[in-house]
């Protein structure tokens, strides 16, 4: 049917339809080699292989251990055996007397002391006197002095052998006899134990070995719980949280540590990343909104050039106040991320707020500066940034100072550290808005809209003095005025 079907096509569709078949058939081989091929194990845990491996280690250490004891014993007996044997055979010999070939045993002679039995025999090695152990090979020839161990097909029996003279060629052979006492009863006794105690210290071994790998990797399974948990998004502020002393050990709680201010620096570029899309979306809005209003309105209600130009006007208004938001909140991003590191250097405080006053002081709304500036004041900072705190303030003063109004500006020591006051007696701050004016957008004097600034001045100011260590606080009446006042460290080389 599939032949008929490529002969009845066109040439282009025959070629097409060998292509699919070609391409279907290798699929099937593909899908067959995968079916067929083993599948692979998964691995072990890092856990599991590592109370395999000391579990292991103790079974070999044990099994060193009893071939080290029964070396031990080995020699242990066969020392023990010499000692038992010279002093019962040496206590032994006075009591032996050869006269005239007829021999004769004091009463105090023992044929059975301390487990060692005495065997009397000629010097043709002819036994005289004495009970044979049983399977003891009674030929065995003697040699003076020597201590041996005799093989009997069992455990052996160690021998130790004296020639007692009488005379120049008579005498006799005076042999003690004392089973082997490290021979395979000694031998079974050590494995029974070792057979009662090992499998418990294999078994403590393995679980004390389980318990100490669950402990030390205990944070290494919490940083890929809170990994799997950041990634998936769920909770950015998850932290695996360093464990106390004691457990774990002291590279696994440094990489806890480590994950911990990494997971903490994602969480501070997400929300920086939230806050900034946040407040551009809402920012931008308005003048974006203003733009294509008037676009649409030119295009199609403008009459003139006149038209034109006032819209135009209004488009390059707008645009720059989108660039100048944009500019302060990468400016406030950077300082909330830590990407903007601050010029440290010393600064003449004091010949800055002088500079600014000068500066600022254009009577604006017929506002004018008073400054209280104390001389030789130096504190350690960026320079850029302070300047911008000061300029802030002072521009936060005219816009909020009544016309014809006065602004205070005074910088003075105080102990060890710099304060700065910026003071108006403009508008003032209702109680219930003191807190919220360090808030990004936030304008307190709601009658003035969005003419009176962006409303990122104070909130920026109170960024950089705590980038600087220092602390910024108001004092507030409404129709009074505020003052606002900035407390820095001096600088103790100045």
């Amino acid at each position: 049917m599939g032949r008929e079907k490529l002969q009845s096509a066109a040439p282009g569709q025959a070629k097409r339809l060998r292509r699919e078949a070609r391409a279907e058939k290798a699929q099937r081989a593909e899908t067959r080699s995968m079916e067929t091929q083993p599948k692979e194990r998964p691995p072990l845990s890092i856990k599991l292989k590592l109370t395999l491996w000391f579990t292991a280690f103790m079974a070999i250490l044990a099994a060193a251990c009893l071939g080290i004891i029964l070396l031990i014993s080995q020699s242990v007996a066969r020392n023990e055996a010499r000692q038992v044997l010279t002093l019962s055979v040496r206590a032994n010999i006075p009591e032996v007397s050869l006269e005239n070939g007829r021999l004769t045993l004091s009463p105090d002679f023992n044929f059975y002391t301390n487990n060692v039995s005495m065997l009397l025999y000629n010097q043709d090695m002819a036994l005289l006197s004495g009970q044979v152990p049983p399977s003891f090979p009674v030929n065995t020839p003697a040699e003076n002095g020597a201590f041996r161990l005799v093989d009997d097909g069992n455990d052996g029996y160690y021998i130790l052998d004296f020639w007692i003279p009488s005379g120049w060629e008579d005498g006799v052979w005076l042999r003690g006899v004392l089973a082997n006492p490290g021979g395979s009863q000694s031998v079974g006794n050590i494995f029974a134990i070792f057979s009662i105690v090992l499998p418990f210290l294999i078994l403590a071994a393995a679980l004390g070995g389980y318990w100490i790998v669950k402990g030390a990797l205990a944070p290494i399974s919490r940083i890929a719980e809170t990994a799997e948990t950041i990634s998936g998004g769920q909770d950015l502020t998850s932290r695996i949280g360093v464990p106390g002393r004691g457990s774990g050990s002291l590279e696994v709680n440094r990489l806890a540590s480590a994950f911990d201010h990494m997971f903490e620096r994602l969480e501070q570029s997400f929300e920086a990343e939230k806050q900034f899309t946040s407040d551009a979306s809402h920012e931008l809005r308005t003048p974006v909104s203003v733009i294509l209003a008037q676009c649409n309105f030119v295009e199609k209600h403008g009459d003139g050039l006149e038209d034109y130009q006032e819209a135009i006007q209004v488009i390059d208004r707008q645009a720059k106040n989108m660039s100048l938001l944009i500019e302060r909140l990468l400016d406030m991003t950077r300082l909330d991320l830590g990407t903007q590191k601050l010029r440290v250097e010393r600064v003449n405080l004091s010949e800055m707020c002088a500079v600014l006053c000068e500066e600022q002081d254009t009577g604006t709304r017929g506002i004018s500066i008073f400054p209280e500036i104390e001389d030789g004041i130096t504190v350690s900072g960026d320079q850029l940034l302070l300047a911008r705190v000061i300029g802030n303030l002072l521009d936060n003063a005219r816009k909020y100072g009544k016309e014809n109004g006065h602004i205070f500006l005074r910088l003075y020591r105080r102990q060890d550290l710099a304060v700065l006051e910026v003071e108006d007696d403009g508008i003032g701050i209702r109680p219930e808005k003191l807190e919220k004016i360090w808030q990004r957008f936030y304008q307190a004097d709601d009658a003035r809209g969005s003419g009176s600034g962006l409303g990122l001045g104070l909130s920026m100011v109170r960024q950089i003095v705590k980038l600087h260590g220092g602390d910024v606080s108001v004092e507030s009446a409404a129709g009074k005025g505020s003052r606002f006042t900035v407390v820095l460290a001096l600088d103790q080389a100045g």
